[in-house]
């Protein structure tokens, strides 16, 4: 489980490293790094230390992407959500190279620091709920969770997600590149009200818990 970990830490390292680099056409690119360094520390090593106590966990957050979904609806909707981050990522690339935008430093930083905080609320998720994966499914055994985050929201995993998505065109210069944050909120709510259709069908007590948490991924708005 380690050495897979640590290989799918490095391939993701280097496909996230070709997106910034590539259309920046340039590795002097300080924002880049920033931010390559934040999600390494936030997204892989500091994760993985947590989860290798926990290997079941662990597999679950390893077993993502389009491919792993059971229901087609999913593998649809989580191949829209990959292209929005990627799209998002290669065009503030495309802006730093070009100069389309002015993004002072300050706010690269608090671009860097929504990054960070939207990871760190993705872990905080995983820790708060075991069963908390990377694909909609219900696992035997498995009971709803209403405390901690999931006291505030009922998806606070991709509340952590719109976070991230906001902060990755800040934190990479580009003022550009939030316009791929609608159509990610748009992949983001379908992938939302597919998974409660499954929740409310095969996990008990997800309807009362609906009922007692009223938003799904932003307090006092939705």
């Amino acid at each position: 489980m380690i050495p897979k970990m640590l290989l799918s830490g490095v391939v993701e390292l280097v496909v996230f490293g070709l997106m910034v680099f590539l259309p920046a056409g340039t590795p002097a690119y300080w924002q880049g790094w920033v931010f390559l360094a934040v999600v390494f520390a936030l997204a892989t090593f500091v994760p993985g230390i947590y989860l290798l106590r926990n290997p079941v966990v662990l597999q679950r957050r390893m077993s993502g992407g389009p491919s792993a979904e059971g229901r087609t609806a999913q593998k649809v909707v989580i191949a829209g959500l990959y292209a929005s981050l990627a799209g998002m990522v290669v065009l503030s690339g495309f802006d730093h190279r070009f100069g389309w935008s002015s993004v002072p430093t300050a706010v690269c930083l608090v671009g860097d620091v929504l990054v960070a905080l939207g990871l760190g609320v993705v872990t905080l998720v995983v820790v708060q709920n075991n069963h908390a994966a990377a694909t909609v499914r219900v696992e035997a055994g498995q009971q709803v969770v209403s405390t901690g985050l999931y006291g505030l929201v009922r998806h606070p995993m991709y509340t952590g997600n719109v976070i991230m998505m906001v902060g990755i065109p800040l934190a990479l210069g580009s003022y550009w590149g939030l316009v791929f944050v609608g159509p990610g909120l748009v992949v983001l709510a379908s992938r939302i009200r597919d998974e409660e259709k499954l929740l409310a069908e095969e996990l008990t007590g997800y309807r009362e818990y609906t009922q007692k948490v009223r938003y799904r991924l932003v307090p006092c708005m939705w």
